[in-house]
């Protein structure tokens, strides 16, 4: 399962798991508005009601993975995506990734979703994928019926999926590759 892996992208600058979701609203407000001014590529045209939305999809996420016998540590995801997706790079001015082994990903604390949360859980489309959470073993079935999207669909030409997004509910999970110093890799 080696192209299952997670991947974090991340700008380099900066550093990984920064999460606007891990801090107040006023926070993240301030947060993304400094994204803004600053332009930074991809972040930099988010909507003024991103962080709302972007709140109630996690809600959305969070509940649909409960009734799916998942157990989050925490209200707020962290996002990775399942394979490599160079596309994400283009949203960084110093790109950087983190692999997280499939056998580091417990099923428990662990959602994926077929495309970003954003587009699947708004996107209305009719698509069977559409406004779905998925557990570790109904993604690797999903993804035996219909491919992995960055494979069949990477400049997102054929719809708004272009990775499978997990969603990682516990920050025991990333903690140990908050701090890893790629130099000496």
């Amino acid at each position: 399962m080696e192209h299952l892996n997670g991947y974090h992208y991340f700008d380099k600058r900066l550093g990984p798991f920064r999460n606007l979701s891990s801090l107040s609203e006023r926070e993240a407000e301030a947060a993304l508005q400094q994204i803004r001014e600053e332009g930074r590529a991809f972040a930099s045209q988010r909507s003024s009601d991103y962080i709302t939305i972007r709140r109630g999809l996690e809600q959305l996420a969070y509940e649909k993975f409960t009734v799916k016998t998942g157990k989050p540590a925490q209200d707020y995801p962290h996002y990775l995506t399942l394979g490599v997706c160079p596309w994400l790079e283009s949203w960084y001015k110093e790109p950087d990734h983190i692999i997280i082994p499939w056998e580091e990903l417990p099923a428990e604390v662990v959602s994926f979703t077929y495309g970003d949360l954003f587009p699947t859980m708004r996107y209305a489309d009719g698509k069977p994928y559409r406004q779905q959470v998925y557990t570790k073993d109904e993604i690797v079935e999903l993804i035996q019926t219909y491919g992995l999207p960055q494979e069949w669909n990477p400049m997102g030409e054929r719809g708004p999926e272009r990775y499978i997004e997990v969603q990682v509910w516990d920050n025991r999970i990333i903690e140990k590759y908050r701090y890893i110093d790629k130099s000496t890799h």
